[in-house]
């Protein structure tokens, strides 16, 4: 028997029943050789937890699994259950409360329970998800831990890179990923965890060391409802009630929720460690000077300052580098590593990245999808501008950015009042339409920004929005070309197509007779 080889009443030792009686009474000699959660992925020998989700119930789908080869059945319907009692009263099965809970609980027992040897830091926020994470990964590797990185861009395993699939996996996906990186030598996990995941139950069993907070603007509401339920599934990490509340919960000093965060990690036995921009952070930059190149600050902590030189520009990536350096020290890299650590930095993949074919103007590709994220993005194209050499006065921010179907629609006109407050020139196109027609989407975020007078132009067809962005240009003008940054695919009605905005902005620019490469 292998260590992922269990018998089923082994596996399912530590997983508590929904109700008394709420498992058979067969099943103490059959070996199960897989968990799984999607039918799809049942062979011979998996137990197939079948649990109710947002928009499918996977009880739906058990006879498939059965089909399938199922050894066994874990379900959170009463229905179900009382199905197999009927039907396939030889297969073993149960009946648990909570779907997600169990499939962590048994992916865990599954997969030799990787999360008690790994150090697990958590980061959660509207924005800036990605890059702490990322930075938080390259600090370890700097003091030489290896770690496995979950997030949205994609996912890295003791150094192999693998695509993500979503922000926060499932806790099978999730409990894998942590037991192949075990098997590689990575002593840390640093993960991305949405406020679905934390809805959703999909860290349960991880147990965090160490958690994050960036900040908490509107998004998702198209999930939650209101900002209230919202910022309750982001309070989820840090107070306790749902999960082990962290050994350190590190919060950003300047967002109005971090008050109320502290209060509740506090009570929570956990111990609260700010940084920011504000007097009162303890971890805080300050003598900020922006370079074309990035940014130099005097970093100042209770116990001592360093001057720091990053090549990650703007004041949201400083914001970004704090977190991730009071992030390292709370997993205990020291404070003279992180400093030499911070010029060796690079920018993450479509975060304000920029495309060159030696164009005299500038263009980036970034991922800002919500209006708080865009306002910080033509903020940095200001202070880029205002770091160059080049007629400041005359060079202007030309923003295109569009608006995700199928998702809060209440954040369109914000994000356009946001996209023309911000810019000069705004061209407004598709993201990924989804279900819904484009120009329906466009209809939504004009009143936005009309009513701040910026001058603009529609264009649904992004590739087309991208070549009249960069045509408009000038000379030491900034190009945007926002909301999908990494992503390699455009989600339309009629299917998903292949489209990398890096890639589309670089043909484009070629197109206008500019040569070279990124």
């Amino acid at each position: 028997m292998t260590p992922n080889e269990l018998t089923w009443n082994q596996l399912i030792s530590n997983t508590n029943p929904g109700l008394p009686d709420s498992q058979n009474a067969f099943g103490e000699e059959i070996l199960v050789t897989g968990v799984e959660y999607d039918s799809r992925r049942v062979t011979p020998g998996s137990v197939f937890v079948a649990m109710r989700g947002g928009t499918t119930d996977g009880n739906r789908y058990i006879e498939k699994a059965l089909q399938a080869g199922a050894a066994g059945i874990v379900t959170d319907s009463a229905e179900a259950f009382d199905l197999l009692n009927a039907n396939y009263p030889t297969v073993p099965h149960m009946l648990v409360k909570h779907g997600r809970t169990a499939l962590a609980e048994l992916s865990a027992t599954f997969f030799g329970h990787p999360e008690k040897k790994l150090h697990a830091i958590g980061v959660t926020g509207t924005n800036g998800k990605t890059t702490t994470a990322f930075l938080i990964e390259a600090l370890l590797q700097s003091a030489n831990r290896s770690s496995v990185l979950v997030g949205t861009i994609e996912y890295h395993v003791a150094g192999e890179i693998r695509p993500s699939a979503h922000t926060t996996p499932e806790s099978r996906d999730l409990f894998e990923l942590m037991a192949d990186g075990v098997s590689r030598g990575a002593s840390e996990l640093v993960m991305e965890v949405s406020s679905h995941a934390l809805d959703q139950g999909r860290v349960a069993e991880v147990g965090f060391d160490v958690a994050v907070f960036t900040n908490l603007t509107r998004d998702h509401l198209d999930y939650h409802q209101t900002m209230e339920e919202y910022f309750a599934a982001k309070c989820l990490l840090f107070d306790g009630t749902r999960y082990p509340a962290p050994r350190i919960s590190v919060l950003n000093a300047g967002d109005v929720h971090s008050q109320e965060l502290a209060k509740a990690a506090r009570l929570a036995d956990s111990r609260v460690v700010t940084y920011g921009l504000v007097p009162d952070a303890e971890w805080r930059a300050e003598q900020i000077r922006f370079t074309p190149g990035g940014a130099e600050f005097t970093l100042v902590i209770p116990h001592g300052t360093a001057k720091v030189k990053s090549g990650l520009a703007g004041e949201v990536n400083v914001l970004n580098l704090l977190a991730a350096l009071s992030a390292a020290h709370a997993r205990g890299v020291e404070f003279e590593q992180l400093v030499a650590a911070v010029p060796t930095l690079h920018p993450v993949p479509g975060r304000f990245q920029p495309v060159d074919a030696g164009q005299p103007f500038t263009v980036i590709v970034d991922y800002a999808h919500t209006d708080d994220a865009l306002r910080n993005l033509t903020a940095l194209a200001r202070q880029l501008i205002a770091g160059t050499q080049t007629s400041q006065q005359h060079a202007r921010v030309i923003t295109l950015f569009g608006c995700g179907g199928d998702r809060d629609r209440t954040k369109r006109p914000r994000m356009g009042q946001a996209a023309g407050e911000g810019s000069d020139f705004v061209v407004v196109t598709s993201d990924n339409p989804r279900s819904e027609d484009p120009e329906a989407i466009i209809a939504e975020i004009l009143p936005g920004v009309t009513k701040t007078g910026v001058r603009y132009i529609v264009e649904p067809d992004r590739a087309s929005a991208i070549t009249l962005s960069i045509a408009e240009a000038r000379p030491g003008d900034v190009v945007l070309i926002a909301g999908k940054g990494h992503e390699k695919e455009q989600i339309l009605r009629s299917g998903t197509i292949f489209f990398d905005d890096a890639q589309v902005a670089l043909s484009a620019l070629c197109s206008l007779g500019y040569g070279g490469g990124q």
